[in-house]
């Protein structure tokens, strides 16, 4: 299906089968779609430590960080991975969808440092492959031990190996030229990898409450209300971190609603579907770990404490869900 310009796969033997082989063995997707930006030279951390909401100079060498780019409000331009390649030299991945524009945003704040900003998502393809045997079968294919969770080394042979993934199993994406993928999908397949699509990543991903661009992060929203406040050092001076602040306080800056998690009783809710009493569900379906509807949803403040009920607008039909600690799904379950 068509998907912020590219063509991108739903789902290939069925989302059951794939999102169980990515719980249980392996699987691979191709994420090729996400962005990346290379942001080089003498002032690169300091850049980017005034546009990325979280600290960038903890970033180790070789280290992965989670951070959102924000706007003057405080509201979110997108959720980002930045890598550190170097003492001057980082990649960030971004959103398919929000490519263009997050790259116009680096070029925009790029003015006044001595920074080189690179677009680079023409030249690199980008493979994840996750699951509790995911690391293994990468292993054997590169000779050789991988990096550990939130590093990133590149590694002959395959490329930019990133401990880092979508699913809420271990495993790595890996970043390596575009002409090169084909070959590697290949190798991954015939080393027992499923292959995974669109569809079961996004199961995946809601089962552990990861977000996603869109649905429940959004420019009409800030970090704070979607429970991204860890992700955000505010005195470090980002755009937006005086609007983020303020977030954080007591007063007519606070967010009134909060991004919860839910288990339905009954039913599935979909992205759109209105709470009562306020706010919406940003996204939903049925669990294939739990075998139960989830979901999450900006609800108010009052109605976000897990153990609380909430009432749902399905297509007409109102049905009762409870908030719920995140993730929903844990390996013990």
């Amino acid at each position: 299906m068509p998907f912020a310009g590219w063509e991108m796969p739903v789902q290939y033997d069925g989302v059951g089968p794939e999102h169980v082989a990515v719980r249980t063995r392996a699987g691979v997707f191709d994420v090729s779609h996400m962005g990346q930006i290379e942001t080089s030279g003498p002032q690169a951390e300091a850049f980017l430590q005034s546009i990325l909401s979280n600290d960038v100079t903890k970033i180790a060498e070789h280290g992965a960080q989670y951070s959102v780019l924000c706007a003057e409000d405080g509201g979110v331009l997108d959720d980002l991975f930045t890598y550190r390649l170097g003492p001057e030299r980082f990649l960030t991945v971004t959103n398919a969808s929000n490519h263009e524009k997050d790259l116009a945003w680096f070029e925009r704040h790029a003015a006044g440092f001595d920074v080189v900003v690179t677009d680079r998502i023409d030249e690199l393809a980008m493979l994840a492959v996750q699951g509790p045997h995911a690391r293994e079968l990468v292993s054997t294919l590169a000779g050789s031990e991988l990096p550990p969770r939130m590093r990133a080394v590149e590694m002959d042979g395959l490329g930019l190996v990133c401990g880092t993934g979508y699913t809420g199993e271990d495993g790595v994406e890996i970043l390596l030229a575009a002409d090169d993928a084909p070959v590697l999908w290949g190798r991954l397949l015939d080393g027992g990898a499923t292959p995974v699509g669109l569809a079961a990543r996004d199961t995946l991903r809601l089962e552990v409450n990861y977000h996603l661009y869109g649905n429940d992060l959004m420019e009409s929203r800030g970090p704070i209300e979607a429970g991204l406040g860890w992700a955000c050092k505010d005195d470090t001076g980002f755009v937006g971190s005086d609007a983020v602040r303020a977030a954080r306080q007591p007063g007519p800056g606070q967010p009134s609603e909060q991004l919860v998690a839910f288990v339905m009783q009954s039913g599935i809710a979909r992205q759109g579907n209105a709470v009562a009493g306020g706010g919406e569900v940003t996204s939903g379906t049925m669990s294939p770990s739990l075998g139960v509807g989830i979901g999450m949803a900006y609800v108010p403040i009052e109605s976000a404490v897990p153990g609380s009920r909430i009432e749902i607008d399905v297509r007409g039909k109102i049905r009762t869900a409870e908030v719920k600690p995140k993730p929903l799904y844990r390996k013990d379950c």
